[in-house]
């Protein structure tokens, strides 16, 4: 990840870059966490649980929602970091202009043809969010919403599928527990 003092500096630019993007959001659970809690716990499981090195990745990982989610572009991201980044951001970014259950149907399609950093990525954040959700249901979710997320959840990374085995040993684990076939 970071071997030296450029890569560091580049680091925390993207921590602080993602920061501000995010900071006036919270996440949907009931204590409203704040929201740069996810981007940085991806980050997080990238680095100490699939052991993860590649700071192109871990930078993707921080800001892989600030498109989809903020009114950050891709031009912007380019611009503070590089094409790469902004590329791999691209690959892991949901068209929001589209509706809710296309933008799941095209996470299911596109997972197999994803670049491996990208894979990586979304198994990441797929286990955050899994690992967020057994924690605690979002407001506004009932039991059958919570149910239908583990199984597109499987689907999409079964299309991910031998791209770390650390990662996907623990969605497996979830899938089981949530019997997920």
């Amino acid at each position: 990840m970071a071997n030296n003092e450029e890569d560091i500096k580049k680091l925390i630019k993207c921590v602080n870059f993602a920061t501000i993007k995010h900071r006036n959001q919270r996440r949907k659970d009931p204590q409203q966490t704040p929201y740069i809690n996810h981007p940085i716990g991806v980050a997080y499981i990238l680095t100490n649980e699939a052991n993860i090195t590649d700071l192109d990745v871990i930078q993707g990982a921080l800001l892989h929602d600030t498109v989809e989610d903020t009114k950050t572009t891709f031009e912007e991201i380019e611009e503070n970091f590089d094409a790469k980044i902004k590329e791999l951001v691209r690959e892991v970014t949901d068209d929001k202009t589209l509706p809710s259950d296309e933008r799941k149907r095209l996470q299911i399609v596109h997972a197999p043809t994803c670049s491996h950093k990208a894979k990586l990525i979304k198994l990441a954040d797929k286990l955050y969010n899994l690992r967020d959700l057994e924690r605690a249901t979002p407001l506004g979710w009932d039991s059958k919403r919570v149910q239908k997320y583990y199984e597109w959840s499987k689907q999409v990374v079964d299309g991910l599928r031998g791209t770390n085995a650390n990662l996907e040993k623990e969605l497996d684990e979830i899938f089981e527990r949530h019997d997920c076939k």
